[in-house]
């Protein structure tokens, strides 16, 4: 991947806040649910609770798809993401407590996330796209590229 398309995407993942994640529920069906992020590079986390459906569906499933855009009232100016990616569940301590930290400071409404260790409720998903579709329209209506990292 050239140098300006990966900082065009890393631009992407730092200009929004909210992605659309899909994954595959036990009867085959998507599943589409909208999260919060944040992202180390091209990897992308999601804090959520433990026993929310798509945790179940990725522990089955890892195969995941999702989207990273904004509304724009110009469509000649919108610029996204799409990607096809593998998605897991954290296990390790020192990541949870990694991806936490970095959770509560992009989030100011999470700053009362107690300590992911002793509060079982939570689950923290890694990300790591497998394929991006970059979405630029500023170069012209629909104009996309696919590219692998």
């Amino acid at each position: 991947m050239d140098s300006t398309l990966r900082v065009l995407i890393l631009d992407v993942l730092a200009a929004h806040e909210v992605l659309t994640l899909a994954t595959l529920r036990e009867d085959g069906w998507p599943q589409a649910t909208t999260v919060g992020y944040i992202n180390d590079g091209l990897t992308l986390f999601v804090a959520t609770g433990a026993d929310a459906q798509k945790v179940r569906n990725i522990r089955r499933d890892p195969r995941v798809s999702l989207t990273v855009n904004g509304a724009k009232a110009e469509w000649s100016r919108l610029q996204g993401l799409s990607m096809a990616a593998r998605a897991e569940v954290l296990e390790s301590r020192a990541e949870i407590q990694r991806v936490a930290r970095l959770m509560k400071k992009k989030f100011a409404s999470l700053a009362d996330l107690s300590d992911p260790e002793r509060d079982r409720g939570w689950a923290f998903l890694r990300i790591v796209p497998q394929m991006i579709s970059v979405i630029d329209y500023t170069k012209g209506f629909g104009h996309s590229l696919l590219l692998k990292p």
